[in-house]
């Protein structure tokens, strides 16, 4: 049963979301909106759809779901006034910017019987699911300890409109925290509790990037360098490093120590990327994702260099609500990550060790089978059911 989406927010990350959309069978766009009705009338001119005031999308009756692509401060307000005109949302990371606020998307969606979908969709590429694979199936064992990176100099070099991401519900763990605990938890299962420490390292930012705000000066409220350990559900320990305040360094998105064997997993911000796995004190054997359905680079447009199927969870958040199942991506999960996030803060504030909250269950796995049946008929699925590929 194709599901038609409805766009509220028409940015720069818009675009990736519509032109992934022709990819996949259960997903069709009908409509989209923004408080800037002139960004609307050219994502619509762009791709075909409707252009609509807010009110008039909610009211459609030609939306089935809403995809909240609006800044993180609105995810919250747009989301609860979706689910409230009776719409399924799936939203951008993270789910909302307060405990609160994403407790409540969840509890009316419930209330509602509605689904509730979260980025990021990255965890359902082939790069996470092949080291979940790994994990599960004893390649690498039970993880014992790891640690995750998220680690440059800050958003000011190459972000034209940086100010908000140094404002409270901004800062490095916010920002970019959904996509590695994202990919923690559906690794290895829901955190329980946090040891965090943070501060403030250059008191104010000048904006670089090219454009109208270049040579501003922004005052930082939030901390741009935190280090966390999270201890996991399984008996995983991992640290994270969370910095905007580092030039360069060498360390791998994410690496995990199990009984069997260490694991380099992929860079979450995208779907694909190069998995190494080592049994000794001196080798690393990997494998690339490149020749994989949703690993193969597809972005930017111009000159492909990383794989971003945005759009993937959305899709299967679709098949979900026909099949009447939760999504993979679903509430409760981005809720947990949410959850986690804001514990870390909170501890590295209070300078004392806390137990996290919430609890979600840990995504299923999706098999490959599972994954090339999201795609249309296109060069794409012919590549993923030809590369020899199948689940291991």
């Amino acid at each position: 049963m194709v599901q038609r989406i409805g766009l509220v927010g028409c940015g720069v990350i818009s675009d990736i979301y519509l032109r992934n959309a022709a990819l996949f069978n259960d997903i069709r766009f009908t409509a989209c909106a923004d408080m800037r009705p002139e960004a609307a009338e050219a994502r619509a001119g762009q791709y075909g759809l409707r252009p609509m005031t807010l009110d008039e999308l909610y009211a459609s009756s030609d939306v089935d779901i809403v995809l909240n692509l609006t800044n993180p401060e609105a995810h919250a307000a747009v989301s609860l006034r979706a689910l409230d005109a009776g719409k399924h949302v799936y939203t951008e990371k993270p789910l909302a910017t307060s405990r609160a606020d994403g407790e409540a998307i969840v509890m009316k969606a419930r209330e509602r019987g509605l689904q509730v979908g979260s980025a990021p969709d990255t965890i359902l590429g082939p790069g996470l699911q092949t080291c979940r694979r790994m994990i599960d199936d004893g390649t690498v064992g039970p993880v014992i300890s790891g640690v995750a990176t998220i680690m440059s100099r800050g958003m000011e070099h190459w972000h034209p409109a940086p100010a908000y991401y140094f404002q409270p519900g901004g800062g490095p763990v916010l920002d970019m925290g959904p996509y590695y605990i994202g990919a923690l938890v559906t690794l290895l299962g829901p955190v329980s509790t946090v040891t965090a420490v943070g501060r403030v390292g250059l008191k104010e930012r000048i904006v670089t990037a090219e454009g109208p705000n270049v040579g501003q000066r922004i005052p930082v409220e939030v901390p741009t360098t935190v280090h966390a350990v999270l201890c996991f559900e399984s008996g995983a320990q991992v640290t994270l490093l969370a910095s905007w305040d580092v030039w360069k360094h060498a360390h791998a998105p994410i690496e995990l120590h199990g009984e069997t064997a260490s694991l380099r997993v992929p860079d979450p911000n995208f779907f694909g990327g190069r998995i190494e796995r080592a049994v000794d004190r001196d080798v690393w054997s990997g494998q690339d994702m490149a020749d994989r359905f949703y690993g193969r680079a597809n972005y930017p447009a111009a000159k492909p260099i990383h794989a971003n199927y945005r759009g993937l969870g959305l899709a299967e958040m679709a098949r979900a609500i026909g099949d009447g199942r939760p999504p993979r991506v679903s509430g409760e999960w981005a809720f947990h990550i949410l959850d986690v996030m804001l514990t870390i803060l909170r501890s590295a504030e209070e300078g004392r060790s806390l137990a996290v909250a919430s609890r979600c269950e840990r995504p299923a796995a999706m098999s490959d089978d599972e994954a090339l049946s999201l795609l249309a008929e296109n060069p794409l699925r012919q590549a993923g059911q030809g590369s020899g590929e199948r689940s291991r």
